[in-house]
């Protein structure tokens, strides 16, 4: 079960850099809607997920990238220390279809440790995303969907001494 309260799904969010410090990002799987755009359906993301019982955020995390990216081998890097939040637009909630209103996220500082090939995005029955690359910081809040750009920015803001230090 979602953790939710007053229609705000909590969740994570994960900044996964690979060893030339680009970041993975996955243009999500969208359903063929006429609610929504052309713009939302070439967006591109971060992984993120919801938290779902008395899951800690870190466990959500680790299930998170086995179901939508198929490996978990990353190390932990830094996590921000407050919820990061981001309201859906109103033209993608229609009432009585859609209760969330917007997530309140956990973001965590990830190093990919693996090899491309681990990356797996059909690892289970529903994928999150059709399609990835690594990108910089710049390319994934150009490409993300509107109503993220202010949170990815305040997110690489705050990450951004952490990715600074590695080598």
């Amino acid at each position: 079960m979602d953790l939710i309260y007053n229609n705000v799904r909590y969740g994570v969010g994960m900044v996964i850099l690979n060893q030339n410090k680009n970041i993975f990002a996955g243009r999500k799987v969208t359903p063929n809607s006429k609610m929504i755009s052309w713009y939302l359906k070439q967006s591109w993301q971060m992984p993120q997920g919801g938290i779902e019982g008395s899951e800690e955020p870190y466990e959500t995390v680790l299930r998170e990238l086995r179901e939508e990216i198929g490996t978990d081998n990353v190390r932990y890097i830094a996590e921000t220390s407050d919820w990061l939040e981001y309201r859906l637009p109103s033209s993608l909630l229609r009432a009585g279809h859609h209760p969330i209103i917007g997530q309140r996220q956990k973001w965590f500082l990830l190093q990919f440790l693996g090899k491309n090939s681990d990356i797996n995005l059909n690892a289970t029955a529903h994928s999150e995303f059709d399609i990835w690359k690594w990108m910089t910081i710049g390319n994934i809040i150009r490409l993300s969907v509107h109503f993220k750009h202010r949170m990815y920015i305040d997110i690489f803001k705050i990450f951004r001494p952490y990715i600074d230090a590695l080598p």
